[in-house]
């Protein structure tokens, strides 16, 4: 196998080097931080959506026989669950094993405690909602209901003021633990709509909801 030339190798570590920048000084700085998150959330989305109706076509038998609605509705729960596992594990590791808001040594009120991390986690958050509601307007009321938009805009108004403020990004947290049982909620949709009802894991994942919820 040829060697790499070494001035490629100094030009591939430049560029390396410029992305590494890009990021810190830009996309992760404080002021961009709110906005390019948010457009992370979004374009995230599309490409969830985009795998999860390709991955579906190949390797799901019922996928295609489904109405064009149903596959739409498919692939907008394939976004809520990958949100859901993103958001859950977040809001787990921020409320109880991050140092950031129980540190008692950290400055500042705990309620008013924020970090690149924590901003940028509520910002794809808030994008993410933005996108699902979004969806669910085009698609109205195929969806969901008035109660659906309502809880998007109640939802994404707190994830917004908490992203922007810095304030109360821990009780944000909190709330958003109760996402965990999102992905399970969205496998009974996916095992009833291919005909799995009667299936020992639609059986299973009952009962997984039930003690999540406890």
């Amino acid at each position: 196998m040829a060697a790499v030339p070494k001035q490629t190798t100094m030009a591939i570590k430049s560029y390396k080097n410029q992305a590494q920048m890009l990021v810190k000084n830009y996309l992760l700085a404080d002021p961009f931080a709110p906005y390019t998150s948010i457009l992370g959330g979004i374009l995230a989305c599309k490409v969830v959506y985009d795998l999860t109706d390709l991955i579906s076509s190949f390797y799901i038998k019922t996928y295609p026989s489904l109405t064009k609605i149903q596959r739409v509705d498919w692939n907008n729960r394939g976004i809520s669950t990958t949100h859901a596992i993103f958001v859950s594990a977040l809001s787990l590791y921020f409320v109880f094993w991050s140092d950031l808001f129980s540190d008692p040594h950290l400055t500042g009120l705990m309620v008013f405690r924020s970090s690149q991390l924590s901003t940028f986690g509520l910002g794809v958050s808030l994008g993410y909602f933005f996108s699902d509601l979004a969806m669910t307007l085009w698609q109205y009321p195929a969806l969901g209901g008035i109660e659906y938009v309502i809880h998007h805009l109640l939802s994404g108004t707190a994830v917004a003021y908490s992203m922007f403020t810095g304030e109360a990004q821990l009780y944000t947290y909190m709330v958003l633990i109760s996402e965990v049982t999102t992905p399970e909620i969205h496998l009974r949709w996916y095992l009833d709509t291919a005909g799995m009802k009667r299936s020992t894991a639609y059986l299973i994942n009952g009962v997984v909801i039930f003690i999540g919820w406890l």
